[in-house]
């Protein structure tokens, strides 16, 4: 079962309607004692990071996310929470994994934010991309990435620049991209979560 931490900065219906239609049980996480209710826990997230972290910090969870040892799964602003720091709002996140969240550039080439449809690339092999076709496409919004780092990347995407699409350390996984949004592979990315 499926624990969604509910902190005000996640788009959850998207989520509960995909979770719903692939028969998987799920409620909300508002206060700590919840976290033992559910084997398995997901950090939604939109918008902006900073704002993000203060709206999770006033719930008065971060330290028992920080040390969560459940298999746990952010996407989009919620896996840049995971990260250490954000240059939106000058953020410093949750710390779980070293990385940084950048700022994309702006440039002629590539509009920011960076919004739609793109190919992600396997890094490694991890039970989060079993059955997934190599180079799928999934669904992105966002103008802040996770920088590129080969010792946390389970999956890249290049817009402008190489990014991480999808982060992992230990029991703690991360996407970019909506897997909510993202059709039969955002759904079979979410069922693969809740077997591992």
């Amino acid at each position: 079962m499926i624990g969604i931490v509910q902190y005000g900065a996640g788009n959850i219906f998207s989520l509960t309607s995909a979770l719903d239609r692939l028969g998987i049980s799920h409620g909300m996480i508002e206060k700590e004692s919840d976290f033992d209710l559910y084997d398995r826990i997901i950090i939604p997230g939109v918008g902006h990071a900073g704002a993000a972290m203060n709206k999770l910090q006033q719930t008065g969870l971060v330290p028992h996310i920080q040390k969560l040892d459940k298999p746990t799964l952010g996407i989009c602003v919620g896996m840049q929470l995971m990260t250490e720091h954000s240059e939106e709002g000058d953020a410093n996140l949750l710390g779980i994994i070293p990385v940084q969240t950048k700022r994309f550039a702006d440039s002629a080439d590539y509009k920011v934010p960076h919004t739609g449809w793109n190919r992600v690339m396997a890094e490694k092999e991890n039970p989060l991309f079993k059955d997934i076709p190599e180079a799928s496409h999934f669904y992105f919004v966002h103008s802040y990435y996770i920088e590129y780092n080969p010792q946390y990347t389970l999956a890249s995407t290049d817009y402008s620049l190489k990014f991480s699409a999808s982060i992992w350390l230990n029991n703690f996984y991360g996407v970019q991209f909506h897997p909510e949004k993202s059709g039969v592979y955002g759904e079979q990315l979410l069922a693969n979560f809740s077997k591992i």
